[in-house]
């Protein structure tokens, strides 16, 4: 459609990539649908010229909120430097060109800069806030909580659990290097396969999950029928549910169930020989393992970690 490439020609060649002038993109055509066109450039100022008139972090993420998005520019995307004005009245000429051109579609436009921001907002990492003071379960747990709260903006994603796997995978391969032949993609651990566990090592079966399943529970028991040790780590309110659906299955003492967070957390510090001063160390070669097991294992590459 001679429209969208328009589109994606503008942003590519001006440089509307960042979130601050995708969300003023997005901005100035809620005006230009609100006051129709041709729009005056001069019109979307202040009286003094020195900034875009009504524009805000708060504004665009209004819009966005109207199409179910619930991810936020931040204040800074609404914030007006001479940079920002150029930018706006550069685009404000473009949609009078499309204009012109009898294709400005401005619903078209529209959805499509939405599309544009959600596109932004899932290509960004997530961050491990590393800070001595703090332990390493709570680092843990926070980018987790990260990943809850994506995955809570993104309907029908799971961010969670391929975090959570992919953290464990690559602590261990840190601790005992070697012994995993294979990293699979987590949409491939969830799908039916012929596979004991998400990684079998010797006699045991890991599997990583942040909601037991009456499935997973059928697994382990296939799993001890093999003579493999299944080990279930998840978070901790799926502890309680594991352990009475293994009771239900009859192998209730039979099967490990731990909280994830602690498993890594132990691992970290073991490691780490217990050193503050190697903890840092082997939190980045977490992170680096974690980062390559991505690159060779999803297609989503805002499931990386970045260490701040």
């Amino acid at each position: 459609m001679q429209l969208l490439a328009r589109l994606n020609d503008f942003k590519t060649q001006k440089g509307f990539t960042g979130r601050g002038k995708l969300g003023l993109a997005l901005f100035i055509t809620r005006a230009a649908r609100e006051r129709g066109l041709p729009i005056h450039p001069d019109s979307l100022l202040t009286e003094q010229k020195g900034q875009i008139s009504k524009f805000s972090g708060k504004a665009v993420n209004k819009i966005l909120k109207e199409y179910n998005v619930l991810r936020s520019v931040g204040t800074e995307a609404g914030r007006t430097s001479r940079g920002t004005i150029g930018a706006a009245i550069e685009y404000a000429e473009f949609l009078n060109g499309l204009h012109n051109e009898e294709l400005a579609d401005l619903a078209t436009i529209e959805d499509w800069w939405v599309a544009q921001l959600v596109d932004f907002f899932n290509r960004q990492p997530f961050k491990l806030n590393y800070d001595q003071s703090r332990t390493l379960r709570t680092m843990i747990q926070d980018l987790l909580d990260q990943a809850v709260k994506r995955q809570r903006q993104s309907p029908g994603t799971t961010y969670v659990g391929a975090v959570l796997q992919h953290l464990v995978g690559a602590k261990l391969d840190l601790a005992l290097p070697g012994s995993i032949h294979r990293h699979h993609g987590f949409s491939v651990s969830d799908a039916a396969n012929a596979r004991s566990g998400d990684f079998v090592i010797d006699e045991a079966a890991i599997h990583c999950t942040t909601a037991p399943t009456e499935a997973l529970l059928e697994k382990c028991t296939e799993n001890l029928r093999s003579g493999i040790r299944p080990i279930i780590l998840t978070v901790d309110r799926g502890i309680g549910a594991a352990e009475i659906m293994a009771e239900t299955k009859g192998i209730a003492g039979r099967v490990e169930i731990m909280d994830a967070i602690q498993f890594l957390a132990t691992n970290l510090y073991e490691l780490s020989s217990f050193k503050a001063s190697e903890r840092l160390i082997t939190i980045e070669r977490l992170i680096g393992r974690y980062n390559e097991i991505i690159d060779g294992c999803e297609s989503d590459n805002s499931l990386r970690v970045v260490l701040g």
